[in-house]
C-alpha cells in the first residue's frame, strides 16, 4: 500500500466561523466531509498534516496583497483564538501541524522534508480556499512530484462556481478528483 497524507488546508475559526474576519462562504459546508476523509485516515494510521496559516502579531510576515487588510483586521495571529483549529478538526496526538504565513503549505516550510522522511507519495487535499491555498499548494506539490488528489466536497471557496472552475483547472492538468465517499477505496488501491 502507498503511503499518502492528508492535507487538511486553513480550517481555522478565522476562515470558518461565521463572522470571522475572513469567512470563506464554503467552509461550513464542507466540514462533515473533511471529518469523513480524516475518519478514514486515522482507521489506517496514515499522515495527518493540519496546515494553518499563522502570523505575527505586527504583521510583519504578512504578503503585500494582505497588508492593508491585515493592519485594517488582524486574521490568524499566533497565539489567537482565531488562528486555532475549529472544533470540530482538532488535531489528535501524532498528527503534524504545519505553520505557514503565505497560501503554498510549502513555501517556507517544512511540509516537503516531513513528506519525504515519511516516504508519503501521495497527497490527498482538503480544506479552504480553492483558488488560493489548495490550489497553490497543489500546484507546488505537483512540481515536487507528488500525485494529487483532491477531495470536491471537502473544499470550498467563495461560491460554487469559482470552486469549479478551479478544480476544472486542476484536473487539466492531471490532478485527480473525488468525493469524500470514495476515499476508502482510494486508499486501498
Amino acid at each position: 500500500m502507498k503511503c499518502t497524507a492528508l492535507l487538511i488546508i486553513d480550517m481555522q475559526n478565522d476562515f470558518v466561523l461565521d463572522g470571522a474576519p475572513l469567512r470563506v462562504a464554503q467552509a461550513q459546508a464542507v466540514i462533515p466531509n473533511i471529518r469523513t476523509v480524516l475518519q478514514q485516515f486515522r482507521n489506517k494510521n496514515l499522515p495527518v498534516f493540519h496546515v494553518l496559516r499563522v502570523h505575527r502579531a505586527d504583521g510583519s510576515d504578512v504578503e503585500i496583497i494582505r497588508q492593508a487588510l491585515f493592519r485594517e483586521q488582524p486574521f490568524a495571529v499566533e497565539g489567537t483564538t482565531g488562528a486555532a483549529v475549529i472544533e470540530e478538526l482538532q488535531p489528535l496526538p501524532g498528527e503534524y501541524t504545519i505553520k505557514k504565513t503565505r497560501m503554498s503549505a510549502f513555501l517556507g516550510t517544512e511540509l516537503d522534508l516531513v513528506l519525504r522522511t515519511l516516504k508519503v507519495q501521495s497527497l490527498v487535499v482538503t480544506g479552504i480556499q480553492t483558488p488560493n491555498c489548495i490550489r497553490t499548494t497543489v500546484f507546488d506539490a505537483i512540481a515536487l512530484n507528488y500525485p494529487v488528489v483532491i477531495i470536491e466536497d471537502a473544499t470550498g471557496a467563495k461560491n460554487g462556481s469559482i470552486h469549479a472552475a478551479n478544480l476544472l483547472d486542476m484536473a487539466n492538468i492531471g490532478v485527480r478528483i473525488m468525493k469524500s465517499q470514495d476515499v476508502a477505496a482510494y486508499l486501498a488501491e
